[in-house]
C-alpha cells in the first residue's frame, strides 16, 4: 500500500507492522521507512486504516465468498522460511512476529508483535520497536487496551479446551 502512494517498487517500501493482528491493534511504523515517513495527513489516516483493515477489503472484493487466505499462507511460508534459517545457525535473521514478549508486559501485556532475531534456540532477542512518530505513539496507545482484551480471549480460549 505505502509504495502505490509512494511510486516505488514493493521491496523499497517495506513497513514493519507491530501489535496483533486485527484492527486497532495492528500498528504501521510508517515513520521508520523513508517513504512512508514522507506520508502524512489525510492520506496518512486512510493508509494506516488500509492497513489495519486489509483483510476486511479482500473479503469484499471476493464477495464474502473467503478472505486473505493466500496472504497468511505467504506470511506463513516467509517466517517458516526464517525460523528454518535462524534454526539451522543462520546470524542476523530478523522478522516480525507476536511473541511473549517484555516490551509491554509491565501493563499487562504479555504478547507482543515486533522485530525478532530468530537463532539455533528459537527467538534469541526481542528487538525495541524503535524511535516512533507522535501518530505511532497514538496507535499503539489504542493498541494496547484492545490487545489486552485479546490475549485475554485466547487464554479463556485455550484454558477451555
Amino acid at each position: 500500500f505505502t509504495s502505490g502512494i509512494a511510486g516505488v517498487k514493493p521491496s523499497d517500501a517495506p513497513i514493519t507492522v507491530v501489535g496483533g493482528h486485527s484492527g486497532a491493534t495492528i500498528v504501521p511504523l510508517l515513520s521508520q521507512n523513508a517513504y512512508g515517513k514522507g506520508i502524512k495527513g489525510e492520506t496518512l489516516d486512510k493508509l494506516v486504516y488500509r492497513i489495519q483493515f486489509g483483510g476486511d477489503e479482500v473479503v469484499k472484493a471476493k464477495d464474502g465468498a473467503g478472505s486473505a487466505t493466500l496472504s497468511m499462507a505467504y506470511a506463513g511460508a516467509k517466517f517458516t522460511n526464517s525460523l528454518l534459517r535462524g534454526l539451522s545457525g543462520e546470524k542476523g535473521v530478523i522478522t516480525p512476529t507476536f511473541v511473549k514478549s517484555p516490551l509491554y508486559a509491565d501493563q499487562g501485556i504479555d504478547f507482543f508483535s515486533s522485530s525478532v532475531e530468530l537463532g539455533v534456540d528459537g527467538v534469541e532477542k526481542i528487538h525495541p520497536l524503535g524511535p516512533l512518530s507522535a501518530e505511532e505513539e497514538k496507535l499503539i496507545e489504542a493498541c494496547l487496551p484492545e490487545l489486552k482484551k485479546n490475549i485475554e480471549k485466547g487464554k479463556a480460549f485455550v484454558a477451555s479446551s
